[in-house]
């Protein structure tokens, strides 16, 4: 291996690139099927709200519900513009 090779790229195989993308997606659907159907309606719900105060995308909002043994709790985050 000369001094130059260490600075190359290395091209990924597609097989692994697909592979890659298939786990990120399959995490993705794993967390949404834990979640209540009424949580997508009640972000949007949430972002309306947000939105008549203060200019935000859909990007800005993260909802999230986390459940414990006795109860659930719906975090909300909200990045708002400065």
């Amino acid at each position: 291996m000369s001094f130059f090779d260490y600075f190359k790229t290395k091209k990924k195989n597609t097989a692994s690139i697909a592979k890659e993308r298939l786990q990120i997606i399959v995490a993705h659907e794993r967390t949404q099927r834990d979640q209540p159907d009424y949580l997508p309606q009640l972000q949007q719900e949430i972002l309306n709200v947000i939105r008549k105060y203060v200019p935000i995308q859909d990007e800005d909002v993260q909802v999230q519900l986390d459940k414990n043994d006795s109860c659930s709790v719906l975090e909300l985050n909200v990045t708002l513009p400065e």
